[in-house]
C-alpha cells in the first residue's frame, strides 16, 4: 500500500470521526419539529387592553329584577328620566320607610307619618287607627327587623313622568293586641311575628322633591 493511500484512509477516518463527534453533541432532528422562528415573530407582543362594550345591561337594575321585563324597562325609563335614580338606594330608603310608617301606625301616630303617605293611604291608616281607638284596643310593637325586601313591580307613565314601584316585605316583629282592661287579646310578648306587606310608592321623576310617597298597600 503506497503512502498516498495510506494518508487518504487516514483522513476519511478522521472525517468521520468528527461527524460522529458533532451529531453527539448537537443530536439530530426527528419527527415534525417547530422551524425556526423569525426574528420579528419572537419578538414579545403587546397585550391588548381591557375592552369595555358600552350598551351592556344596567346591573343596578337586573339584580333586582329579570332582564328585559316589563320591570326592566320600567326601571330604565325612571333612569332615562332621572339619571340619578338608582334601585339599590331607591330599596335602601324603601326599608327604612317601611318600618317608620310601619310602626307610627302601630302606635296611632298618623300625623308623623302623614307627609310619607298619598292621600287614599292616610285616610285608609287614619280610619283603622280610629276605629281601634273606638274599640279601647292598643298594639304594643316591637320590630325586630326586615327578613326579605324585593322589588314586586314597576311602572313608568312617560307623560307625566310618574313612577311607581311595588316592593314586597317579609318582617318579623314582637306584637301585642290589648283591651281596656289590659288584657291579650291577640299575639304574643315573646312569640315572633312574620308580617308581609306589599307596598307600592310613587313620585315624580325628575322632580325636586325627592320623597316617594306610599300611595297602595296590599299582601
Amino acid at each position: 500500500m503506497n503512502s498516498s493511500l495510506i494518508q487518504l484512509l487516514v483522513l476519511a477516518g478522521i472525517a468521520v470521526f468528527l461527524i460522529l463527534k458533532l451529531k453527539s453533541v448537537l443530536g439530530t432532528r426527528e419527527g415534525f419539529e417547530k422551524p425556526p422562528v423569525p426574528l420579528e415573530d419572537a419578538k414579545p407582543r403587546a397585550r391588548k387592553g381591557f375592552e369595555v362594550i358600552d350598551g351592556g345591561p344596567d346591573r343596578d337594575i337586573i339584580d333586582h329584577v329579570p332582564e328585559g321585563s316589563d320591570t326592566a324597562r320600567a326601571l330604565a325609563a325612571m333612569k332615562g328620566a332621572e339619571p340619578s335614580f338608582s334601585v339599590a338606594e331607591f330599596l335602601g330608603g324603601a326599608r327604612g320607610a317601611y318600618e317608620m310608617i310601619f310602626m307610627a301606625f302601630e302606635k296611632g301616630e298618623m300625623e308623623r307619618i302623614k307627609p310619607f303617605l298619598g292621600e287614599d293611604v292616610f285616610e285608609s291608616f287614619s280610619e283603622a287607627v280610629t276605629d281601634r281607638e273606638a274599640q279601647g284596643l292598643t298594639i304594643e310593637a316591637t320590630f325586630i327587623g326586615i327578613r326579605e325586601l324585593a322589588v314586586q313591580s314597576a311602572e313608568f307613565d312617560d307623560a307625566t313622568r310618574e313612577g311607581e314601584v311595588a316592593v314586597r316585605f317579609v318582617a318579623e316583629l314582637h306584637s301585642v293586641v290589648r283591651n281596656k282592661l289590659g288584657e291579650v287579646v291577640e299575639g304574643s310578648p315573646t312569640a315572633i311575628k312574620r308580617q308581609r306587606d306589599v307596598w307600592t310608592f310613587s313620585r315624580q321623576m325628575g322632580a325636586s322633591d325627592p320623597n316617594w310617597l306610599l300611595v297602595a298597600t296590599g299582601d
